[in-house]
């Protein structure tokens, strides 16, 4: 297990290399970075001068093995629109959508299992065919709809939620979070529903159709015939079998959530990485966006080595020799 892991993270490593290889042939394209530093506006010497500076008079090779060296050593540069450091910017904006991210995935997992099990269990009932239905339902509609419906049913007509922001939050050393304050978690129900409905329809889907080719297993018949109740058959015997393939999708629709939570902040303003990578993009902010990248590209690295690992804790056969 540990020269597995030790192997993943060489290959991983790798990988985030290859990533930064094409941020660094993307951005060439993406406008003029000294004129996004000193602004529209600037002369022809400051011009040269803010292209000295970020070392764009260099062969294209030596700027990319000093941009390499410098991201080894987690210093991203600049932000052109704040002038203060890409990382700090981002890593400032994490909390938020982490936050935001967590809550979405628990909520497509455990609705997303619950109800996949009692559809598998019982597939005739009007509850499952309608739950089938609603699945059917929350993967075909786009997130911004979702999310402004939700605001104006349950903002604007019923009152009952706010409609944008984060609320209240408490800093805990460098992390801040809203789950300790009252006015946090009002403020992440809406983001947090209207974010994780595609996965949970996903995940209700996923689970379903593993636990009915699970319970047409022999081995289930056979623990059926021994008088066992049907819980125990379907949360000891089944759904252990049928989590594997789930794990998989909850690994990657965690990712996922991070990375593409863009909409979501939009729509609700929320205050995390998404919302961030917008506004620099607009600005040609090369530094941040780079570094938005990088950190999401670490993320799924990581989440994909831990999916790897709870693959052998799930099922004992799968072996890493």
């Amino acid at each position: 297990m540990y020269a597995y892991i030790f192997r993943r993270s060489l290959q991983s490593s790798f990988v985030l290399i290859g990533v930064t290889g094409i941020c660094f042939i993307m951005f060439q394209y993406m406008g003029d970075p000294a004129l996004a530093l000193v602004g529209m506006d600037a002369t022809k010497e400051q011009l040269e001068e803010a292209a000295r500076t970020l070392g764009l008079h260099l062969p294209l090779y030596e700027q990319y093995v000093r941009f390499l060296w410098r991201v080894l050593h987690g210093d991203f540069g600049f932000s052109f629109m704040t002038g203060t450091p890409a990382l700090g910017l981002v890593m400032e904006r994490m909390p938020a959508t982490l936050e935001l991210a967590v809550s979405a995935m628990i909520i497509a997992t455990l609705a997303g299992a619950v109800v996949g099990i009692l559809a598998a269990v019982k597939p005739r009932a009007i509850a499952s065919r309608l739950a089938m239905v609603g699945t059917l339902i929350g993967i075909s509609l786009p997130t911004f709809l979702i999310g402004i419906l939700s605001i104006f049913i349950f903002s604007i007509a019923l009152r009952w939620l706010p409609p944008f922001g984060r609320g209240d939050v408490v800093h805990i050393g460098y992390w801040s979070t809203g789950f300790l304050t009252a006015s946090g978690l009002k403020h992440l129900i809406l983001p947090a529903c209207t974010l994780g409905l595609f996965q949970l329809s996903m995940s209700t889907r996923v689970i379903r159709g593993e636990m009915m080719e699970v319970l047409v297993e022999d081995y289930i018949r056979t623990a059926r015939a021994k008088g066992l109740s049907i819980f125990l058959v379907t949360f000891r015997h089944a759904l252990k079998n049928a989590l594997i393939p789930f794990v998989t999708i909850a690994g990657l629709q965690l990712g996922q959530l991070i990375a593409f939570s863009i909409v979501t902040e939009t729509v609700f303003q929320w205050p995390g990485m998404g919302k961030l990578l917008l506004m620099a993009i607009g600005q040609n902010d090369q530094p941040v966006v780079i570094t938005y990248i990088m950190v999401i590209a670490l993320i799924f690295v990581v989440i994909n080595l831990i999916v790897d690992i709870v693959y052998t804790l799930l099922n004992p056969r799968i072996a890493y020799d």
